[in-house]
């Protein structure tokens, strides 16, 4: 016999629906690897018509879009599937503003790992790793190509606001990874000379990006880790794109006076972070960040603007600013030397 919750009295479903909530993140991995939202997209809207094109069975295929329905991905009508607005933005793979691939990162077996036991995360204050990853391992490359579209449009946001097209500018891209912030500046300003600081699997990724988007000749690179290599100076412009976050404050503040270090007095910090308020719970996506550090790194944290700014006077800097990147979920602080 169903049990009814009375008007106004709490409802468990709220814990159902957390404790199941694995499942989702796993069925739109699921679903991108068999294009589903490409095949809708290109008029496959029923399940009869989605199983060949997916080599699926007819019931899994009507398990998994009627899961993704439920769930806001597709919209459903007397048996026909379509796709939701973002859906046909970002997951259908001949949409110029396709995001499939992070799928493959944020989804990855190691990254489920990290949250195996939270309570042994809580207790510890991070991640404990038994496996220290390497600068040859395999994930950093598959995090640089992977997660490339979706840095596309904080990068391009940030370069409209430090690029300053026309005047001489060299620029430093700490942690750079697929190396879009460094290249969209590049982009934005033909005076740009941009060194990229990375790995060196990682950097390939990079050079090859440049290529792509036409600025391989001002793209230069250091391999290494940014605390460890020479990293030059004279710098008009750093970059440290979703970086302090893998850390804790003294490291940070380590790490800043080495950058100011290698800047000109006239030069600027450009800093990309998810930054929560400071009640830490608003807004949602920035403030949920924290536990994704708790989770992957020993130390770091997603850090508020007022702990930020404080490490970089710290470290020595002048006065900084806050910038939106919206409709990205990151946010830019702009630091004076």
């Amino acid at each position: 016999m169903a049990a009814h919750t009375p008007a106004g009295q709490p409802d468990p479903a709220i814990l159902l629906r957390a404790l199941s909530a694995y499942q989702l993140p796993m069925a739109l991995k699921g679903a991108i690897e068999l294009e589903i939202f490409t095949h809708i997209a290109a008029g496959a809207n029923t399940v009869a018509k989605l199983a060949p094109l997916c080599k699926a069975s007819e019931k899994g295929v009507r398990v998994l879009c009627d899961y993704l329905t439920v769930n806001g991905f597709l919209s459903k009508n007397h048996g026909t599937y379509a796709l939701a607005p973002e859906t046909g933005i970002f997951l259908d793979k001949n949409s110029p503003a396709y995001m499939g691939s992070v799928a493959g990162f944020l989804a990855h077996e190691m990254m489920r790992k990290n949250f195996s036991d939270v309570a042994a995360l809580v207790r510890n204050g991070g991640a404990v790793f038994h496996e220290m990853l390497g600068p040859d391992d395999p994930i950093w490359v598959e995090f640089a190509r992977s997660m490339a579209p979706m840095m596309g449009v904080p990068a391009e946001i940030l370069a409209l606001q430090v690029a300053q097209p026309g005047q001489p500018m060299k620029v430093l891209d700490i942690a750079a990874g697929h190396g879009l912030f460094g290249i969209f500046v590049a982009r934005q300003n033909p005076a740009a000379e941009v060194t990229a600081v990375d790995w060196a699997n990682v950097l390939e990724v990079a050079r090859e990006n440049a290529v792509k988007l036409g600025v391989a000749d001002r793209f230069h690179t250091i391999p290494g880790s940014a605390f460890e290599v020479d990293l030059g100076s004279g710098y008009d412009l750093i970059l440290l794109p979703n970086f302090l976050h893998h850390f804790d404050e003294p490291t940070c503040v380590k790490l800043l006076k080495k950058l100011r270090a290698a800047m000109k007095p006239t030069g600027t910090l450009a800093t990309v972070e998810f930054v929560p308020n400071d009640d830490r719970v608003s807004p949602p996506q920035a403030a949920a960040f924290s536990m994704m550090m708790l989770g992957g790194t020993e130390s770091g944290d997603a850090y508020t603007y007022k702990e930020l700014e404080r490490m970089c006077q710290t470290a020595g800097f002048g006065p900084s600013e806050l910038h939106s990147l919206a409709p990205a979920p990151q946010s830019l602080i702009l630091t004076k030397y």
